[in-house]
């Protein structure tokens, strides 16, 4: 097939990518885990284990917390000693939030990764190091289930869950955060005392429960696991308390050429996607199994790429996909290469279809916005003008666009933290390239096109009639910068929306001395 791997994960990775959780401080017990400073032969590999080489963190020591002891422990050690704390989980946190120069404590999670039945509170436990990967593979081999996360296997689940959560699967199941029964967290009280706490959907600690529902990492405390059962479910027993997982699924490829692309071409191609999605965008449309993910790499790369998927199972599965299939060509010319990859196993085609981690990540910079229709002609355009810019080479740098929607929208806004439920796509704008040498004139286009597109609206995705503002999961602090957000709309209404108030509240109550924040963190009030 004539693309390549890395093609493919400049668009794609950022599709399941995540928020680390950062910051939090810890109690008056014995921690387990040692601290782990420069000297120690652990030090480099856990400080670089962050998948933005853009940011490389100096902390003073690291922890290993395989507990949630260990986790109370040291945060109260880290705040009785005055010292900021950041949180990793798998890695893949976009901006400098645990990775930056101020950060003193790292506490890495990765080893504390356990998916397991909790019968106590009738879902499953999964500790917040575990990654997608380790998460798919323990609930469908245990017991044939899963959870509409994201496509990229490395991402961890602890900043993932906490801001929204979404993937292949979500147009039929909903938000990651629609099966978030509960979190296990530690938080730090007033007078500066660590202690763990369990806030779940129907107990006292609601508010809690509820601004992990979307409200991102690093704002509350530090979750140490995850509750799991679909909300309306029992939890009697638990093969009905999470999506069951498709058996197989169907997928194709439709390769484009950018040398016989025009902007009218381009535009057509694009219009044809969100067309298709606008006019099947209901939690019960047949097409509510089919993921689409449209990566629009730069020209440079020579070509971009429609990768789909639909459950095998579905009536009329191979007809809808050739339907579908039929759709985007319409009106093209020439139209692009159409590969029938056929059916597989689930869990197979998944981790074929999946981004896998690199040992030798690269440096990037990310920008997204919610979408409630389809971009206008010139903001399509503008995409255009974007990616065939022949001042930049950057083959791996790309404009993904990711079908939501569907049973996401069926969820009232404030049921949850993450207040975007009347979308029909995402957008992710991704430059990646390897060298600092090369960081000016990357970040330079990104900001540069992801402007063209919102030019109208102060160069970010101001909530009208086609913007819904943008995914905490894809922090980018331009949003908090004059210089780049023009709109006079504070970056927290663009996260949050009408959420934001409630979400405040809930950071003063149980985050008073603010121990957990980084650049977009939720204030107190």
């Amino acid at each position: 097939m004539p693309v390549s791997r890395r093609g493919l994960l400049a668009g794609t990775a950022v599709a399941g990518a995540a928020l680390a959780i950062p910051g939090t401080a810890s109690a008056a017990v014995v921690t387990t885990s040692a601290k782990i400073g420069p000297g120690d032969v652990r030090y480099q590999d856990l400080v670089q284990r962050g998948q933005n080489r853009r940011f490389v963190g100096k902390p003073d020591y690291a922890r290993v917390i395989q507990s949630t002891e260990d986790a109370v422990a040291a945060v109260q050690d880290a705040v009785r000693s005055g010292k900021r704390i950041a949180v990793r989980g798998g890695g893949h946190c976009f901006e400098d939030f645990v990775d930056s120069s101020d950060i003193e404590v790292l506490l890495d999670m990765s080893t504390y990764d356990a998916v397991t039945w909790d019968p106590q509170y009738r879902a499953f436990s999964i500790g917040a190091g575990a990654i997608l990967e380790t998460v798919y593979k323990e609930l469908f081999f245990g017991w044939g289930l899963t959870v509409p996360g994201g496509g990229c296997l490395g991402v961890g689940v602890g900043g993932h869950f906490s801001g929204g959560g979404y993937g292949p699967l979500s147009r039929k199941y909903g938000s990651v955060v629609d099966h978030l029964y509960g979190v296990e967290i530690v938080v730090v009280d007033a007078r500066g005392r660590a202690r763990s706490v369990v806030a779940t959907r129907d107990n006292e600690h609601r508010d809690l429960w509820w601004a992990h529902t979307g409200g991102g990492g690093g704002n509350f405390g530090v979750v140490t696991r995850y509750l799991m059962r679909t909300n309306g479910t029992s939890g009697r027993s638990p093969a009905e308390s999470l999506p069951k997982a498709p058996a197989a699924l169907r997928s194709s490829l439709l390769l484009y050429d950018w040398k016989t692309t025009t902007p009218a071409g381009f535009l057509r191609t694009v219009r044809n996607w969100f067309d298709f999605f606008e006019q099947h965008n209901t939690a019960d449309s047949p097409y509510a199994t089919l993921y689409a993910p449209f990566i629009l790499t730069h020209s440079s790369a020579g070509q971009f790429l429609l990768s789909t998927q639909i459950d095998a199972a579905a009536p009329n599965a191979a007809e809808l996909m050739n339907a579908f299939n039929a759709a985007m060509v319409a009106g093209v010319d020439p139209k692009p290469q159409v590969i029938d990859a056929g059916e597989g196993p689930f869990l197979h085609t998944t981790m074929e279809r999946s981004i896998g981690e690199t040992a030798s990540p690269g440096r990037g910079k990310y920008k997204a916005g919610y979408l409630k229709k389809g971009y206008t002609d010139e903001q399509i355009l503008a995409m255009y003008r974007g990616l065939t810019d022949s001042t930049y080479t950057g083959p791996t740098s790309s404009v993904l666009l990711v079908p939501y929607g569907g049973k996401v929208n069926s969820v009232p806004s404030d049921a949850t933290a993450a207040a975007q439920r009347d979308v029909v796509a995402k957008m992710v704008l991704s430059a990646s390239w390897d060298t600092a040498a090369d960081d000016a004139k990357n970040l330079a286009w990104a900001r540069k096109v992801y402007a063209d597109i919102y030019r109208d609206t102060g160069g970010v995705p101001v909530p009208n009639a086609i913007n819904a503002g943008s995914y905490i999961n894809y922090p980018d602090v331009d949003l908090a910068d004059p210089a780049y957000n023009k709109s006079g709309v504070p970056w927290h209404d663009l996260y949050y929306l009408g959420n934001y108030p409630r979400l405040q509240q809930i950071k003063s109550k149980w985050d008073p001395r603010n121990v957990f924040h980084h650049k977009l963190s939720i204030e107190p009030r």
